[in-house]
């Protein structure tokens, strides 16, 4: 079973209003020695040592708005996290890695892929996901790496260059999830209809997905909220012939659609006029009769009257 290593801080933690009002007072008294200084060689010595003890102290101010967290390690050793919102003094040989709890959003541009039956597809998402576990994303994935300089600076320009590596991060095994996810379903199934296919079945194919983000992103520290296709279109090399075929499609299915009614309307026909007794027509004649009735009831072009003027027999 996975062990959750990630933290809170419980060491030594002031006020930063107090601890800055204590530098305050360090200051005045290193201004002190520094002007008996002339009078007794000792007090330049207690200077300078305050002024060690004072630029030292300044380096464990903490400021923090929501939705933050400091990473504290001491020489290496991680030592928690800090999540308090305000201002804050903690021990200034603390390492400190400052990284956003906020959710994000992420838009990467739509990727060709094969679908179920082999055909290319363009396809994009669009996610929103957050940072969840510290200890994992900065000590089980390399996400240093990613942001070299990201460990020679502190408070904003550290954070921006690790989110920016954790971003990179998230892109790769987005795409990757997507072309796993795509790689299953067809693009569309007409002959199919309980296929679950990627343009018919949005919400299934939106959960695997977040499904699937999930258990990648998950040894990284980082949660999935939401992930959704946002764009999906065949390649443009196949594109105008599938567009042809859907035209086929939509063409035959009007067509049957068209028989149907035709049909029905025909048997309307010969039944009213052969329970109301307007006229009496052999089997030959009903052949032409509905013949003539399909003709007109299924032709794309409008009927041309033609007017008989000889007799039924």
């Amino acid at each position: 079973m996975e062990t959750n290593k990630e933290c809170t801080f419980k060491g030594f933690v002031l006020n930063g209003f107090v601890a800055l009002l204590l530098q305050l007072v360090i200051f005045a008294a290193m201004v002190f020695c520094f002007i008996k200084a002339g009078s007794y060689e000792s007090f330049a010595l207690l200077g300078c040592l305050l002024m060690f003890l004072f630029g030292l102290n300044m380096n464990g101010f903490i400021k923090q708005e929501p939705n933050e967290a400091k990473v504290l390690m001491f020489f290496g050793k991680y030592r928690g996290t800090f999540t308090k919102t305000g201002f804050y003094w903690v021990n200034p040989l603390m390492g400190k890695k400052a990284v956003s709890l906020r959710a994000r959003n992420l838009n990467p541009e739509p990727i060709k892929v094969n679908d179920k039956s082999g055909n290319p597809v363009m396809i994009g998402m669009v996610l929103v996901w957050k940072l969840e576990d510290t200890y994992k994303a900065l000590f089980e994935i390399d996400s240093q790496s990613l942001a070299p300089v990201a460990t020679g600076r502190s408070g904003s320009g550290s954070a921006r260059l690790l989110s920016n590596a954790f971003e990179n991060f998230v892109r790769v095994q987005s795409d990757a999830a997507l072309r796993q996810v795509a790689g299953c379903y067809s693009y569309d199934n007409p002959d199919d209809a309980d296929e679950l296919t990627l343009r018919s079945n949005a919400e299934q194919i939106n959960e695997e997905l977040v499904r699937t983000l999930n258990d990648r992103l998950t040894m990284a520290g980082m949660h999935v909220i939401e992930a959704r296709i946002n764009y999906l279109a065949y390649a443009p090399e196949i594109a105008a012939v599938m567009l042809r075929r859907q035209q086929a499609d939509a063409i035959i299915a009007a067509r049957e659609k068209i028989v149907d009614g035709a049909v029905s309307m025909v048997k309307m026909a010969l039944d009213k006029l052969k329970d109301e007794g307007v006229v009496d027509l052999d089997e030959e004649r009903k052949a032409a009769m509905v013949s003539n009735l399909l003709v007109v009831l299924c032709g794309d072009e409008p009927a041309q009257p033609v007017v008989n003027s000889g007799s039924l027999y």
